[in-house]
């Protein structure tokens, strides 16, 4: 789980690198620039600020303790009810995750093989979860350097390819992104009222990505158990620097190659029906309609660009590539999902192992009863991740779900980690009410923005937009923490949680 503390730092941030990128950074980051603009880039600016934070508060921290688990701490701060809480949301947000990338994974083979869509997900989850049953976290993490080389390869040749097929040239594809306002970062608006559009202003991605990667860094089990394998403080500091410098650049690289296809796609008649064709047919199909000629003519003129985004990359991959070429893609794609579906499963089966089974169960489990619960322990969550990712198939946007999903799941923990770190006052009482009214306010802020809410209650509707959650949710936590730390002294008896 640990890998001996032993890897140098360059490979640990590459490992790092292929977490952050995976094929939700490759197929959804060119869907959300296909269909919209630049605004979602900002999220990897965000980055460097949280990369700082991490390494000189977050790895120290960690590396100090001989405990794998992202959590034990928050049950030495609050007590284990802390820490139970962040193990749900944590194993909560990685389904959501290992079902985003297998089904962004299964659009893009679906031209390719022309197998269904379920057939796929189905046959790369069990594959995926075979593969990390055969190797621990340092397989994951020599794996995940080539497979992240791989994948950086095929994003840059794809964006030559796309230079060099337009119909007119590539400047044509600049004059058709400019037009569309496709570079577009968002608006640069920072009043309050800002926060209430439903579009995302630069501010808005800004800080939300800002949350995220505090929470990355400082509490997800993904990142922190690569801290405990670099071989030396420095290292763990270097390989954070390596991939917060690095990913920003391949984030631009996906998001160009997202504004390219759709200059293709005005500029060529061809390709843009083809492209309406396939989704139309394969939208018919999901419908449960007979996919006639006319169907499909009426359904495919009725398509709109963010129904059309993520299977955009796999029609050009598909259509556009020579053979081997687009082979080289989908290899790079597959290793995208490979790197960071099984870093959740590892991380996963690790934070059950630490937190519940050791914790409560077999302390002194032996090294043959370990191995055997880790080993289905992993396959469990890989079980549960496909059937995540089956249940996503009526999604629009992919990256949309992962993000909602992402800030709802985890808002509670980062709130509790930084009230531990900030506030040497708090104590369990404290915490507790601070995480029942912030966890309390996520769940108003999230439900509110869902088919869930009452219309009754139309008025009492979260007016932020849907990336302040973890913003608001985090900071009240911390806020009402911090305030209630001040005022009232708990009673010695409850201060350690008894």
């Amino acid at each position: 789980m640990a890998a001996g503390r032993s890897l140098p730092g360059w490979a640990v941030g590459l490992s790092i690198l292929g977490t952050y990128v995976s094929s939700i950074g490759f197929l959804g980051n060119t869907g959300k620039a296909f269909s919209g603009n630049w605004n979602s880039w900002v999220f990897g600016l965000s980055l460097p600020i949280a990369g700082l934070i991490a390494v000189k508060w977050f790895i120290p921290h960690y590396r100090s303790s001989d405990n794998l688990s992202a959590y034990s701490h928050l049950e030495v701060r609050f007590g284990p009810w802390a820490r139970i809480y962040a193990l749900v949301c944590y194993l909560l947000s990685q389904l959501a995750r290992v079902g985003t990338i297998l089904f962004l994974v299964a659009l893009a083979l679906n031209p390719l093989t022309g197998w269904g869509v379920v057939n796929i997900i189905l046959v790369t989850g069990f594959l995926v979860t075979l593969y990390t049953l055969i190797g621990g976290i340092e397989a994951v993490i020599w794996t995940d350097v080539v497979q992240s080389i791989v994948l950086i390869a095929g994003a840059f040749l794809c964006v030559v390819l796309l230079l060099t097929g337009m119909p007119e040239g590539s400047s044509q594809l600049f004059s058709i992104a400019n037009e569309n306002n496709k570079f577009d970062l968002g608006s640069f608006d920072p009043s309050f009222s800002s926060f209430l559009q439903e579009t995302p202003t630069f501010w808005i991605v800004l800080i939300y990505g800002i949350f995220i990667n505090l929470t990355n860094f400082g509490i997800d089990q993904n990142f922190v158990q690569r801290y405990f394998t670099a071989k030396s403080l420095k290292e763990a500091r270097k390989s954070i620097w390596i991939a917060v410098i690095i990913f920003p650049i391949i984030s631009a690289v996906f998001f160009f190659i997202g504004t390219s296809i759709f200059s293709l796609y005005e500029a060529d008649p061809t390709f843009k029906s083809e492209l309406q064709r396939e989704v139309a047919i394969t939208l018919l199909e999901r419908e449960g309609v007979e996919a006639t000629e006319a169907a499909i003519q009426v359904k495919a003129q009725t398509l709109t660009e963010k129904e059309i985004s993520d299977r955009a990359l796999p029609h050009f991959i598909v259509n556009k590539l020579p053979l081997g070429l687009a082979g080289l893609l989908i290899a790079a794609i597959f290793a995208a999902a490979m790197s960071s579906m099984d870093t959740s499963l590892n991380s996963s089966a690790t934070v059950i192992y630490c937190d519940i089974y050791k914790r409560y169960f077999n302390p002194e489990a032996s090294e043959k009863s370990s191995m055997r619960f880790l080993y289905i322990t992993t396959f469990v969550i890989g079980v549960l991740g496909t059937g995540t990712a089956i249940a996503m198939l009526d999604v629009k946007s992919a990256l949309d779900a992962w993000w909602n999903l992402q800030g709802v799941f985890t808002g509670g923990m980062l709130g509790l980690f930084l009230l531990g770190l900030i506030s040497k006052k708090a104590k369990n009482p404290h915490a507790v009410c601070a995480a029942i009214l912030g966890i309390s306010l996520i769940a108003w802020l999230s439900l509110s923005k869902t088919d869930l809410w009452p219309d009754a209650w139309e008025g009492g509707k979260n007016p932020f937009h849907s990336f302040m959650t973890i913003v608001i949710g985090t900071s009240s936590i911390v806020l009402i923490g911090v305030l209630l730390s001040a005022f009232l002294k708990p009673h010695e008896s409850t201060e350690n949680g008894s």
